[in-house]
């Protein structure tokens, strides 16, 4: 238990370091020609290939992979809480880890077959894209669900067995409910999953630490009393 929750907590802080540098890319960095025609978007894809491959490799395939040892982590946390609530959140938790990491793979491999395109004909390039970003946003950006849905479960069930302190799961329960109202198309609702869920990324995993410390604190005494 002590080392999963270790690896738990350092999951949840690079998820949210992530999250953060999904933000800073794309508020400052990147400056994808949405409204210009439709070869010069494709040029820009040609011509950033690389880094717009990489960034999507990484918050979504390499999220996906640490989402997995977080949602493990969780599930062995909550064993004192309703087995049917663990269960459930557990099964929304791993299906979400493949939704995202199947998201990264699909835009990845899409990209690639766009910039193959785009010397031959611009024009199936570009119709090969919009699929792309349509099943990427299905899958994993455009509605979160799923991550919803395990967000609120876990914090429900984190309450529940009375596992870290009650603002952190209260917080929880709010960032699922936001992940939950995305299905409503309004792009408020997504900025307010995200923003929320990197607050909860980060308390999260400063709690699974602070537990780790904790039982290593306790093992150090009772050792102490035992060869005194």
């Amino acid at each position: 238990m002590k080392k999963i929750d270790l690896a738990s907590g350092m999951a949840s802080l690079c998820l949210s370091l992530i999250y953060i540098g999904a933000f800073i890319y794309f508020g400052l960095f990147s400056n994808y020609p949405y409204e210009a025609s439709t070869s010069e978007q494709i040029a820009y894809l040609s011509t950033h290939h690389f880094s717009v491959a990489s960034i999507y490799f990484l918050i979504y395939v390499v999220f996906g992979v640490v989402l997995s040892v977080l949602v493990l982590g969780l599930h062995e946390k909550c064993f004192s809480s309703s087995g049917l609530l663990r269960k459930l959140s557990t099964l929304f938790g791993v299906i979400w880890v493949g939704f995202v990491i199947a998201s990264g793979m699909i835009s990845v491999i899409g990209l690639n077959a766009v910039v193959d395109l785009s010397g031959t004909d611009v024009d199936r390039a570009f119709e090969t894209w919009m699929i792309v970003m349509l099943l990427t946003e299905s899958l994993g950006g455009g509605n979160e669900l799923l991550g919803g849905l395990w967000v609120l479960l876990a914090s429900i069930c984190n309450l529940s067995a009375k596992i870290f302190n009650k603002p952190l799961n209260y917080l929880g329960i709010f960032v699922g409910a936001a992940g939950i109202a995305t299905i409503y198309p309004a792009e408020i609702f997504t900025e307010i999953f995200g923003f929320s869920q990197i607050i909860w990324f980060i308390f999260l995993g400063i709690c699974f630490i602070s537990n780790h410390n904790a039982d290593n604190q306790h093992q150090i005494r009772d050792c102490d009393v035992r060869l005194s």
